[in-house]
């Protein structure tokens, strides 16, 4: 179900998934920029894009796509390797940047919700559920080794030649792909086995 069914149908429930959908993808992108430019390539801080500014991030295509069908996308912040003296540690550092940001906040957010004790019926606690749960698809998204996902750049930096030749030759039927793995639900066992592993992790430190 796309965003604007759900603004109809209920627009508290969009509120609590539009707001931190936006920001996990807006968070996921600036960590590739923030990496980058870390490693020496200044073009996304040159564009304007090491920013928490939602209009610096959203693509109006991926946007629309979201609110018609439920699946979208943000602009990439654009990366230039050539600044990069490192090529492969440079793509697997940027390339994983994101997901592990997004591990990081849903951390946060689930680990913010079991010290607080919240009632589960709290609009705060809604919130905290919801940026938690939306981080952890979208970085068990971004894990897929398909292009043009940040999976299939971390495995190019590990990969020979050959290996990469072949994940260069998925890149155009790439989003079919991942769109036929949505569908069938191929993420949903990577999505429990990333919540559990958060959540085991809280109850350590929340014994």
């Amino acid at each position: 179900m796309g965003l604007l069914s759900l603004l109809l149908n209920n627009p508290i429930a969009f509120i609590l998934i539009a707001i931190p959908l936006m920001y996990a993808i807006i968070f996921h992108e600036l960590a590739h920029g923030y990496v980058a430019y870390r490693l020496g390539d200044p073009t996304a801080k040159h564009l304007g894009r090491l920013s928490l500014n939602p209009l610096k991030h959203l693509d109006p295509l991926g946007t629309l796509m979201l609110f018609i069908v439920g699946f979208g996308w943000a602009k990439p912040v654009p990366v230039n390797f050539g600044y990069i003296r490192n090529y492969r540690k440079g793509m697997i550092l940027v390339s994983s940047a994101g997901i592990i940001t997004n591990m990081i906040l849903a951390f946060l957010a689930l680990f913010l919700y079991s010290l607080l004790n919240l009632p589960q019926s709290s609009m705060f606690a809604l919130v905290l559920y919801f940026f938690a749960k939306i981080n952890i698809i979208l970085a068990a998204f971004n894990l897929i080794p398909i292009p043009p996902l940040d999976g299939s750049k971390i495995l190019l930096g590990f990969s020979p030649a050959s290996v990469q030749a072949i994940l260069l030759r998925l890149e155009r039927f790439g989003i079919l792909i991942v769109i036929a793995l949505l569908y069938f639900g191929v993420l949903d066992p990577v999505i429990d086995f990333l919540q559990m592993v958060i959540l085991s992790l809280i109850n350590v430190l929340l014994p």
